[in-house]
């Protein structure tokens, strides 16, 4: 089982940068996949970003690539999402999850591949 935390969250203007950290504990946090994906007001959860166990893959949303970046630390358990040139649309509760690796992109986007969610960050983002 694994337990995830957020943190990092805030208020930023547009064109700014943050960075949002999700702690994990338990066994099996470094052999699962780890994805990001985020909830606007009125709106359903979509995928922002994923990663692969050992950190060879990385996926991204079209809408935040070349934007953000995303990163884990297997000794900290530790995963990161870098954001840059952030725009009002980004606003959102940013969340993070753990769940089964995969060599297909549609597997990393899709919510049920992940099985343990945490409780989210907010992210504003003001123009």
């Amino acid at each position: 089982q694994v337990q995830l935390v957020e943190s990092g969250g805030g208020l930023v203007q547009a064109g700014g940068s943050l960075r949002v950290s999700c702690a994990a504990s338990g066994r099996t946090f470094s052999r699962s996949a780890m994805g990001w994906f985020r909830q606007a007001p009125g709106k359903e959860r979509e995928f922002v970003a994923a990663i692969s166990w050992g950190s060879a893959s990385t996926y991204y949303a079209d809408s935040v690539k070349g934007r953000f970046i995303i990163s884990r630390d297997n000794a900290k358990n530790m995963v990161y999402l870098r954001m840059n040139s952030l725009k009002p649309v980004d606003t959102a509760v940013y969340y993070c999850a753990a769940g089964d690796n995969s060599d297909y992109y549609s597997d990393y986007v899709a919510s049920t591949t992940y099985h343990y969610w945490g409780q989210g960050t907010q992210v504003t983002v003001s123009s």
